[in-house]
């Protein structure tokens, strides 16, 4: 099955940027549509975005768009997560995960999960 590892991660100032990566090993990611969900302690995981395996369109939480991109490089097995004009609420773990068939939104339709990487905002 494939394996997803999470990086670049850390501290940034409200309004700062970060790039997140995801590292799949053991599959190809072009069989997989993928995507990425966060957790704020305390909190339900929610959705962020996913990128399609065949078309590669992509979908965002709502309040997302605009300032998150998601993309893929299938050459490199790699996901990426662009975080632009971040805020303070933006906090937490992020998550990584695939799926081989898109049922939608909810974090139950991603069998495969990364450890998360955690992103922290500060005001």
């Amino acid at each position: 099955q494939v394996q997803l590892v999470e990086s670049g991660g850390g501290l940034v100032q409200a309004g700062g940027s970060l790039r997140l990566s995801c590292a799949a090993s053991g599959r190809a990611i072009s069989g997989y549509h993928m995507g990425w969900f966060r957790q704020a302690p305390g909190k339900e995981r929610e959705f962020v975005a996913v990128i399609r395996k065949m078309s590669a369109v992509t979908f965002y939480a709502d309040s997302l768009k605009g300032r998150f991109t998601i993309a893929r490089d299938n050459a490199k097995n790699t996901v990426y997560l662009q975080m632009n004009s971040l805020k303070p609420d933006d906090t937490g773990v992020y998550y990584c995960v695939a799926a081989l068939n898109y049922s939608g939104r909810q974090s139950a339709n991603y069998p495969y999960w990364g450890q998360g990487t955690q992103v922290t905002v500060s005001s």
